[in-house]
């Protein structure tokens, strides 16, 4: 499922529909352009706390999936342990994966 979900994440980065970054992520939060939070497993404990609260607020989902390596290699940056989804079927495919189905197309 995780490299189902990278893989999605992929698409999404080639199609121009990711944000990645703190800062990126907390002003493309701020104008309510992000459908999905990704964050990686490795980021601290500071980090998974304000983007939960980020979550919670603007009521987006967010998962917790990947080191920061596979993340950054998957987006092609480097040290990016926050991504914004800014595409709604990208999202749409990775919930579908979560809850246990194959991702459309």
């Amino acid at each position: 499922m995780k490299n189902k979900i990278l893989n999605l994440l992929g698409l999404a980065t080639r199609a121009g529909n990711i944000v990645a970054g703190n800062n990126a992520c907390e002003n493309a939060l701020k104008m309510k352009k992000i459908k999905m939070l990704v964050i990686s497993e490795e980021a601290s404990d500071k980090t998974k706390k304000n983007y939960k609260f980020y979550a919670e607020k603007y009521n987006i989902p967010i998962i917790f999936i990947g080191t920061i390596e596979e993340l950054s290699k998957v987006i092609g940056q480097k040290n990016k342990a926050i991504i914004g989804i800014k595409d709604i079927n990208i999202v749409k495919g990775i919930q579908k994966l979560i809850n246990g189905g194959e991702a459309i197309g």
